[in-house]
């Protein structure tokens, strides 16, 4: 199992995001992770635009996109970006790409959201095509009609993972993308249902063994205060339950709450739930940090703490 680090997902000082964000992708690279991998949240700021000066910053890790919503741009202008930013970080992105909440894509932006799943087929079809350039891209569709001439290629092969939860979404990830990127998904809703979906799906479509990335809030404490970091990663972390998509998916594993998922405790502890997560058919581990503390004091020297712990453990779960 590979092990990445999720960037760039705190608040905080806006006037300070950017410098933040190269410290710790610098810091990243040289703990060893595999990859970085920075979330397409509301109103911050530009996922692939933040890869991109991450690349500038760093020559090995791979900066991967967890991920971009697909209402928000049409799937060739995705294409250019996404083939722009990985040239331009010596071809080392993954784009995470999926369908969004309709909180999101409805109830912010103002667009559709009937039948994600389908127009998440008819979008990749579309982005596939043109990601696979040079040439012309032509895909008529349900939702598209693309005559589109381009000459981008990848110098080497750039990866697409799906956010899929649901039956349908795995199937259409396991046939038309390298993998699938996850946020609410417990050891036993992978090893059960997403895992075994996505992994036929791809089988019977003649493509590879998918990746499967995990991401979950880690925080390295006593486990005399697991309760209490469970009770953070609630505060903090739980806007995300609202969804309907990931309710359903709780209901395939044991996590009732975001606090749940959380891997709390001593290194002994986190680096058992770790291998957990890989028993379950996890590919890669997307982690979260997640301080405690009572001052700001507390929380950043928390922080240090954790990641220092967690870049340890790599050796242990790769």
């Amino acid at each position: 199992m590979r092990l990445g680090v999720m960037i760039g997902a705190e608040r905080g000082d806006m006037a300070r995001k950017v410098k933040k964000l190269l410290e710790d992708i610098e810091w990243a690279e040289g703990a060893g992770f595999d990859t970085a991998w920075m979330p397409q949240v509301p109103g911050d700021y530009d996922a692939l635009t933040m890869v991109a000066q991450m690349g500038a910053r760093t020559s090995r890790i791979e900066l991967g996109t967890a991920v971009v919503p697909l209402q928000a741009q049409h799937p060739i202008a995705l294409a250019r970006q996404a083939l722009s930013v990985h040239a331009g970080t010596g071809n080392r992105l993954a784009l995470g790409v999926g369908p969004s909440h309709h909180w999101i894509i409805r109830d912010m932006l103002g667009l559709p959201y009937e039948k994600p799943a389908s127009y998440t087929r008819d979008y990749l079809e579309v982005l596939n095509a043109a990601l696979a350039g040079p040439g012309d891209v032509d895909v008529e569709n349900d939702t598209f009609t693309v005559h589109n001439p381009t000459v981008l290629q990848a110098e080497s092969r750039l990866p697409v993972l799906l956010a899929a939860l649901g039956p349908v979404m795995l199937q259409i990830a396991g046939e038309l993308t390298d993998g699938t990127v996850l946020w609410m998904a417990d050891e036993r809703a992978i090893g059960d249902h997403i895992a075994p979906r996505i992994n036929k799906a791809a089988d019977n479509a003649g493509r590879p063994a998918p990746r499967i990335v995990a991401g979950i809030p880690v925080c390295l404490c006593a486990n005399s205060e697991i309760d209490a970091a469970k009770e953070r990663a609630n505060r903090i972390l739980a806007e995300a339950e609202t969804s309907p998509n990931y309710q359903k998916l709780l209901d395939r594993g044991d996590a009732r709450d975001v606090g749940d998922l959380c891997a709390a405790g001593d290194a002994e502890t986190i680096l058992r739930r770790f291998k957990q997560f890989a028993d379950a058919g996890v590919t890669d581990l997307s982690v979260r940090l997640l301080p405690i503390g009572e001052t700001r004091d507390e929380l950043v020297a928390s922080k240090y703490r954790t990641r220092e712990v967690i870049a340890q453990l790599g050796a242990e779960v790769r």
